[in-house]
């Protein structure tokens, strides 16, 4: 009965201890100080973007498109008379003028034709001229002159047809150009129409592409041109046709860009890369990491308003080059946004940042 008084009384004095313990600390604590309300004011303010300036140049909208190269003309020389081939004056790549003898045929018995028409015209003029004097006389009726001067054009164009027929026996070059391939030998018989050789022109020489039904209406003739070769060789021309007609398979047109070729380095059916300038038209050059897209998915740029709000331009890319893109779609002038549009949408209200300005803070960081 005393043990258990006593571990009460030792209970109640240990509680009343702690207790006042505790109010003892409680009034002799310092106020812990308080941190000052969080300002939120800079959360209301517009968000910061980036901009430069931009402004519309005329470009050249330049489009590769591969092309082949091909001969200005390709002709098949055929004989206009029969005979046995006596002589071939050239071999196959040889450069040829204009009229230059490349075969002979034999004359066979064209020489004595020519020299019997040349005789009976002698004698047609003799003929004539005694009758036309005759005929001032009065001894010739002018039917009879009438009859003797036919004669005479007819002994005339005897010798023309003879002289004609005589000639056809020397096959010539019809243009400057290169022997492609001789399709003759030495005593080989050909009649009329056969072909003797194969010759084409190579200066100029031609370089055809096809155009689509989009871009043919954006050339014109005598536009300039240029073309790598596969080779290496870059050579500049001009534009020489347009086709009026679409190719029925592709629905494509053909054009053809003319360039000299004197030294015939460029041959007939060789591969070429073509650069033709559609069109000159007022075009933005960006860079490709401005664009973006609109909420419906629409590739574009964002650009600041008059009145510091984004406003979204859809864009059409026209040209690239090594310094960015071309661009239509635009206003003559625009302030384009080149950093933070993409978290700030078409109509937020922003605050722009020039490009110059973080340009300037820079360099004097840097000095």
């Amino acid at each position: 009965m005393k043990r258990s008084i006593i571990f009460a009384v030792i209970l109640a004095v240990a509680a009343t201890l702690w207790v006042a313990s505790g109010q003892l600390r409680e009034g002799g604590a310092e106020p812990e100080a308080q941190k000052p309300p969080a300002d939120l004011t800079e959360l209301d303010r517009a968000p910061l973007v980036r901009v430069r300036p931009s402004r519309a140049e005329p470009h050249a909208v330049i489009d590769l498109l591969r092309g082949r190269t091909e001969a200005n003309r390709l002709v098949e020389i055929k004989s206009e008379t029969e005979g046995r081939v006596i002589e071939l004056t050239v071999e196959d790549g040889t450069r040829v003028a204009a009229g230059e003898i490349i075969a002979k045929l034999s004359a066979g018995d064209r020489p004595a034709r020519l020299a019997e028409a040349r005789a009976v015209l002698a004698q047609r003029r003799i003929e004539f001229k005694a009758a036309e004097q005759l005929s001032q006389k009065g001894f010739r009726a002018e039917t009879q002159l009438a009859a003797s001067q036919a004669e005479l054009e007819t002994a005339e164009a005897a010798v023309e047809i003879a002289e004609v027929a005589l000639s056809y026996t020397a096959i010539r070059a019809p243009f400057d150009g290169v022997i492609d391939k001789g399709l003759v030998e030495i005593g080989d018989f050909v009649d009329r129409a056969d072909v003797i050789a194969r010759l084409v022109e190579l200066d100029p020489m031609l370089i055809v592409t096809q155009v689509s039904e989009r871009d043919v209406q954006r050339l014109s003739i005598g536009t300039p041109a240029t073309a790598r070769m596969m080779s290496g060789g870059t050579v500049s021309g001009h534009i020489r046709h347009i086709s009026a007609v679409a190719d029925e398979a592709t629905r494509t047109f053909r054009v053809e860009i003319e360039v000299p070729n004197p030294r015939y380095a460029i041959s007939d059916g060789m591969t070429a890369e073509i650069s033709l300038p559609f069109s000159e038209m007022p075009a933005h050059r960006i860079s490709p990491a401005v664009l973006t897209l609109s909420s419906s998915g629409e590739i574009g740029v964002k650009a600041v308003g008059d009145d510091s709000r984004v406003v979204f331009h859809p864009i059409e890319v026209v040209d690239t080059d090594s310094q960015g893109m071309w661009i239509t779609g635009l206003p003559q002038e625009i302030s384009l946004i080149t950093v933070g549009q993409e978290y700030v949408g078409h109509g937020d209200e922003v605050r722009s940042v020039p490009e110059s300005a973080i340009q300037e803070n820079l360099k004097g960081l840097e000095s």
